[in-house]
């Protein structure tokens, strides 16, 4: 029963989003939205995950959204805890993740005043949002929270920012919370997916690339379904290599940065592209070149949640709008009444799992590689990854299987500082899964101090920080650019042992291959936080096995 105590319209606002089945939501609390705080105080069925930093808040909810399919819940304050959390808006919105930011914001008497903090948040928002408006009015309430669920889920999903007046939460209304909003169903036609079969019968070097918005569990079931039976090579747009089971005889690899140079091949290659989810961004195109984006000699069939998504950027000869659970489930069906068989797909996995299987290499004491594929011999096959932005993704983007799904936490638009608020969002949605974040040196100092929330919230995580005391990243652009003019990158780093173990975290440190094996089993036998500082040297630039001597000499 709520306390009467609380103002009306902050308990409105709260039991709308119970009605909604919101179940946990983040934040970093306010002076702006104590209503909001008061009414959480009764409503024993929404967890309240309090952060250290509103981009950890940001990032903790787009990753809940992205494992849940609903919109994760984000609760900041008005001027810089709005912007710090400006952050995680923009990965939603790139990342096609149903999220809402809640914002509390100046009393309506102060606004254009430049009040303190003020920032006109519609406008701010509105480039990086599906939609950002204010409450102005109690009685409203129940609209805006059900038209904000509406469009971060639908079509396209990604974040709705709705800014929160300090006065209207304490307003009186007798307005009532709104029935939960459904994700409206997306068929294909009939008639679309005759010729997608047609095109696919006609073609002689097809691939598919799948992953992104509104991807999930029965996507990806029947999706591999449908490619299986026809022998169809699938490759993953960047970082959602949890779209298909790493197992599919029919898996080829994953596009991006640093993918097998035998899938760019075959991407390039292609007389048929079924593309399914991906926006075909530039990650995932690496610069709107893999595969080229104009082509003559290609048929691009687009399949996607959102109408103006296909031939926005690479024209289209077949545009297909349909849910993505509900387009794969009718290709399953169509795959299985047509006799259209393809032998790549064995070959293209073939070639992955070469691409995929570490080799002996003692260059260096510490080999990320066997690392790598010796954490996929140790950990549960369906662990969650967590990462952010930088170049040590690269060897798990290549040796790890992503069996599981939801088994890949990572930003597309390359966000640094995902990782361990990731991780943290992870553990609390699947306390009984392993969860692991992975982040390097700059990477993680972004965001670190989110093991405090990690802490307080009793989750159950391990932390891999990949310390090879630079920028890698932008180190390896540099000595490319700028061949033995070092400027800006390099960093001097804190014991990150030692760090973790400040926040009562199990902490260790390997400098050797043997040194992280012998301290992976000993955290994967452990509960609680655990953190291994894995040092390397800065010229294991990535996965592909670029160097910073190689890229001087090719300079």
């Amino acid at each position: 029963m709520a306390d009467s105590t609380t103002p009306e319209a902050a308990r409105l606002l709260v039991d709308c989003l119970a009605k909604q089945g919101c179940d946990r939501i983040f934040t970093v609390p306010g002076e702006s939205f104590l209503p909001v705080l008061d009414a959480l105080v009764d409503t024993s069925q929404v967890d309240v995950v309090t952060c250290r930093q509103e981009g950890g808040v940001a990032f903790m909810a787009c990753a809940d959204g992205a494992m849940t399919g609903k919109p994760g819940i984000a609760f900041v304050t008005r001027g810089p805890g709005a912007t710090n959390a400006s952050i995680g808006v923009h990965v939603a919105m790139q990342d096609s993740q149903p999220m809402i930011l809640f914002i509390g914001d100046v009393s309506r008497e102060m606004r254009d005043r430049e009040g303190f903090q003020e920032i006109d948040f519609p406008a701010f928002f509105a480039p990086i949002s599906k939609w950002a408006a204010r409450i102005d009015r109690a009685d409203r309430i129940p609209e805006y929270i059900a038209r904000a669920y509406a469009t971060a889920i639908s079509g396209r999903p990604g974040p709705v920012v709705l800014a929160l007046p300090e006065d209207m939460l304490y307003d009186a209304t007798t307005a009532e919370a709104r029935a939960e909003v459904v994700r409206p169903a997306q068929a294909p036609c009939p008639d679309a997916m005759q010729a997608m079969m047609a095109l696919i019968g006609d073609a002689a070097a097809p691939l598919a690339i799948i992953g992104g918005a509104g991807w999930n569990a029965k996507a990806r079931e029947y999706f591999q379904l449908f490619a299986e039976r026809l022998g169809l090579p699938v490759a993953t747009a960047f970082r959602r290599q949890d779209a298909i089971s790493p197992s599919s005889p029919v898996y080829a690899g994953n596009l991006g940065y640093g993918p097998n140079p035998k899938l760019v091949e075959r991407a390039k290659a292609a007389d048929l592209l079924l593309v399914v989810g991906a926006r075909l961004g530039e990650a995932t195109t690496d610069g709107y070149s893999v595969p080229p984006l104009v082509d003559k000699d290609r048929t691009l069939i687009h399949i996607h949640p959102d109408p103006e998504e296909p031939g926005s950027v690479y024209p289209a000869d077949l545009a297909i709008c349909a849910s993505m659970d509900e387009f794969a489930e009718s290709a399953a069906l169509w795959a299985g009444e047509d006799p259209i068989s393809f032998d790549a797909g064995a070959q293209a996995h073939a070639e992955w799992e070469e691409w995929a299987t570490a080799q002996p290499d003692d260059t260096y004491p510490l080999n990320l590689a066997q690392c790598v594929q010796f954490m996929r011999d140790t950990l549960p096959a369906d662990t969650i990854i967590c990462n952010g932005a930088g170049n040590y993704a690269g060897w798990w983007h290549r040796y790890w299987r992503y069996a599981g799904h939801p088994s890949q936490l990572a930003p597309t638009c390359g966000a640094m500082g995902y990782g361990v608020p990731a991780a943290v969002a992870a553990a609390k949605r699947f306390p009984e899964r392993m969860v692991v974040a992975i982040a390097g040196d700059g990477d993680f100092l972004m965001n670190g101090q989110e093991l405090a929330s990690a802490a307080q919230a009793g989750c159950d995580l391990m932390v891999i920080v990949v310390d090879n005391s630079g920028y890698g990243t932008i180190r390896m652009h540099q000595e490319r650019e700028f061949p033995e003019r070092v400027s800006a990158t390099l960093l001097e780093n804190p014991d990150f042992a030692a760090f973790g173990a400040s926040f009562g975290a199990w902490s260790a440190t390997a400098d050797t291959t043997q040194e992280f094996k012998d301290a992976l089993v000993a955290a994967e036998g452990r509960s609680g936080l655990r953190l291994i500082h894995v040092r390397i040297d800065v010229e294991q630039l990535a996965a592909s096995g670029a160097t910073v001597s190689g890229l001087r000499a090719r300079g």
